[in-house]
């Protein structure tokens, strides 16, 4: 299963403001470079945790219907499915009812009858869904430990920038922000 990123998150975990008070900046010389470093570990966290910080839709892709009916949803956490579609042998789309869905958000799950649903008529790819994913629209709706997470490998890329790169050991997450991810991390079975 493929996933696209359809929607970027409307704003960051943190600040400029944020970002640069804990970096202990007090000149606006670097405010481009901090609010680089502020998308990037963003990124960075999201993708050791395999979670979305901040809302965001996604398109996940799928060549069939999984027969125990249920789609674990990466990016998690799930918030809510907004479209759902398959493909016919000739490449039309049929829109599926979204009704057809359970949002399991908990467990970050999309659940169905996989009988009730139309199968796709193409070999790949014949199945889109498209998926709200995030802990909120807001940063403060992030967990605590995952801005904190964001704040370490700011100030740890900020404080390294001028240092090359040997053996990708700059670029590497700060230990402290590894154990801060670790009990939000989504595993994969």
């Amino acid at each position: 299963m493929s996933a696209i990123l359809l929607t970027p998150p409307a704003l960051e975990p943190l600040t400029l403001d944020e970002a640069k008070n804990f970096l202990r900046v007090e000149h606006d010389d670097d405010d481009d470079a901090i609010a680089a470093l502020i998308a990037g570990s963003r990124i960075h966290v999201e993708a050791h945790c395999r979670r979305a910080l901040i809302a965001q839709t996604w398109r996940l892709i799928r060549d069939a219907w999984p027969q125990d009916g249920r789609i674990p949803i990466v990016p998690a956490p799930l918030r809510e499915i907004v479209a759902a579609r398959v493909y016919d042998g000739e490449g039309d789309t049929g829109e599926i009812d979204l009704q057809s869905f359970i949002v399991d958000a908990a467990a970050s799950v999309l659940a169905f009858a996989p009988w009730a649903l139309p199968a796709p008529g193409r070999i790949a790819a014949g199945i889109e869904i498209d998926v709200i994913v995030g802990h909120g629209t807001a940063a403060t709706d992030v967990p605590e430990p995952l801005r904190q997470a964001v704040r370490l490998l700011i100030a740890h890329w900020y404080e390294n920038r001028g240092v090359a790169a040997i053996g990708g050991q700059v670029a590497l997450l700060p230990s402290a922000a590894a154990a801060l991810i670790a009990p939000y991390r989504v595993l994969a079975l």
